[in-house]
């Protein structure tokens, strides 16, 4: 058994007892899932699948888009370049905005400018941009 100090003990909860690290927005790639997990807030959220390449994060508390989730992202970014190769330039060789592969999908959709999915991929777009969150995907 280990005897410890009021003082040692009084130093350990405070260092548990301490803010967590302040959150960042992150995307982050699963090869295996050929997805990018995109969390640009920290709340609790609700998931809504808009179509068969994203599912939307939206918080519980303020019904915002927080996040996304895009499968088969490799595929749709491979299946785009060939219709339109002037995305290849945008996607290869570096990191990869994320505004960039929702963009992509919007036009791709040809949906009616006020459908609810083109709304919700605008949002996304903005949110995507104002978070600045990019990441080497090895998309291309």
């Amino acid at each position: 058994m280990t005897v410890t100090s009021n003082a040692e003990f009084a130093k350990r909860m405070t260092l548990l007892g301490r803010a967590a690290e302040q959150f960042r927005p992150t995307a982050t790639y699963d090869a295996d899932g050929d997805s990018i997990e995109f969390l640009a807030k920290p709340d609790p959220f609700y998931a809504e699948r808009i179509d068969d390449l994203v599912t939307v994060y939206y918080s519980q508390e303020t019904g915002d888009v927080v996040g996304s989730l895009i499968k088969g992202v490799s595929q749709f970014c491979q299946e785009f370049s060939k219709r339109n190769p002037g995305f290849r330039i945008v996607i290869q060789d570096g990191p990869v905005h994320l505004e960039h592969i929702f963009l992509a999908r919007l036009w791709s959709s040809g949906q009616d400018s006020k459908a609810i999915q083109t709304l919700v991929y605008r949002k996304l777009i903005e949110v995507a941009g104002e978070t600045v969150v990019e990441g080497e995907f090895c998309l291309a």
